[in-house]
C-alpha cells in the first residue's frame, strides 16, 4: 500500500484505521468485511447494510487518494454507468457504493469483447455536466499531460523517440485547443478493465453491460474516455503491423461510440506516452517498453482526418 511511502503520516493513518471503520459502521449502520483487492492508496472493504444488502466501503490515504472528486463523479452520474453512491463523509474521507460484480478482465477472455462491453457503458455513463464541479477540464488534462510527457521524458533518459514525444506534445496542443464546454460529458479518465465492474450479467458478452468504479472524473470530450482503450493491449499491436492494428482499434472504437477517429487516435497516443514514462518510472520494464514500442513505431504516422 501507498501508505508505507508516505512514511510517519502513512503509519499513522494505518493504525487509525480500525477505529475510522468502526466509526463509519455505526455511521451508516454497515458491517464492515473483508478487504477487497486492488486499492494501493484506499481501504476498499466489503460491507453489509442494515437491511442486509450488499455495499463496499472505501477509506481513502489522505493526501493520495481524495475521494472528494470522486463522490462528485457518482454524484452526477447517478448510478448511470458509474456504482451508486449510498454515502459519503468528507471529514473521514469515506464512501460507502453498491456492490457490483466482477471486472471485465476476469468475465471477458476477449479484447473485443472486453472493448465491446466498455464501450456499452458509456452509453449510460457519458453524461451531461457543466464546469462548475470542480473537475479537470479536458484542456487541463491535455496540458498536465503536455508537461509530463516534457518533464519525464528528459527525467528518464529520453527512452522513446524524440520523435514520439513531440508528436504527443503536438497532439496534446490540439486536443486542448479543441475543447467546447458544450460538446463535453462527464468522463471517467482511465475507464479500464480492471476498473469496469459487472452490473448485468445475461451470460452472453455480447449484452454484457458494466459500471466503472474508481473515476479521476473530467469535463471532456468523450474521445478522452477512450484513450486507455487505445493505450492498452500494447502486445496484441506489436504482433503484427502495428499501424494496422492501431488503426483498426481506433475505428472500431468509433464505429462503437460515434466518436470521430482523430481525437481517438490522438487522446490515445497521448496517453499511450505517459503511461509507458509512468511505468518505467515505477519499474515496470517490460509494460513500458511494449508501451512505448508501438508509441515509436506510430511516430510520424498521420492521425486520422
Amino acid at each position: 500500500m501507498r501508505a508505507e511511502s508516505l512514511g510517519e503520516t502513512g503509519r499513522a493513518w494505518v493504525a487509525r484505521l480500525p477505529d475510522l471503520v468502526r466509526e463509519l459502521e455505526q455511521l451508516w449502520g454497515v458491517e464492515a468485511g473483508g478487504s477487497l483487492a486492488g486499492g494501493s492508496e484506499s481501504l476498499v472493504a466489503e460491507a453489509t447494510r442494515a437491511d442486509g444488502t450488499e455495499a463496499v466501503l472505501k477509506v481513502g490515504l489522505p493526501g493520495s487518494a481524495d475521494l472528494n472528486a470522486e463522490a462528485t463523479v457518482y454524484r452526477l452520474a447517478s448510478g448511470r454507468g458509474y456504482a451508486k453512491l449510498l454515502a459519503h463523509d468528507p471529514e473521514r474521507n469515506a464512501l460507502l457504493l453498491e456492490r457490483l460484480g466482477m471486472p471485465l478482465s476476469r468475465r471477458c477472455e476477449s479484447t473485443g469483447a472486453r472493448i465491446r462491453a466498455i464501450c456499452r457503458t458509456f452509453d449510460d455513463a457519458w453524461v451531461s455536466a457543466g464546469l462548475d464541479h470542480g473537475l479537470m477540464t479536458g484542456a487541463e488534462k491535455a496540458r498536465w499531460l503536455a508537461n509530463f510527457i516534457a518533464e519525464q521524458w528528459h527525467a528518464l533518459g529520453q527512452p522513446c523517440s524524440a520523435k514520439a514525444k513531440n508528436q504527443a506534445l503536438d497532439y496534446a496542443e490540439e486536443r486542448a485547443a479543441a475543447f467546447n464546454p458544450e460538446q463535453s460529458v462527464l468522463v471517467h479518465g482511465d475507464a479500464h478493465a480492471e476498473n469496469t465492474l459487472i452490473a448485468e450479467d445475461p451470460g452472453a458478452d455480447a449484452s454484457l453491460r458494466g459500471k466503472f468504479i474508481d473515476p479521476d472524473g473530467l469535463i471532456a470530450e468523450k474521445a478522452c474516455d477512450l484513450a486507455p482503450i487505445m493505450r492498452d493491449w500494447s502486445e496484441e499491436l506489436l504482433a503484427g503491423n502495428t499501424e494496422a492494428l492501431t488503426r483498426a482499434r481506433c475505428d472500431l472504437l468509433a464505429e462503437l461510440t460515434d466518436v470521430p477517429t482523430r481525437p481517438i487516435w490522438q487522446w490515445g497516443y497521448m496517453e499511450r506516452v505517459s503511461t509507458g514514462l509512468v511505468m518505467l518510472a515505477i519499474g515496470q520494464r517490460e509494460e513500458a517498453r511494449q508501451t512505448l514500442a508501438v508509441a515509436d513505431g506510430l511516430a510520424g504516422v498521420a492521425a486520422p482526418e
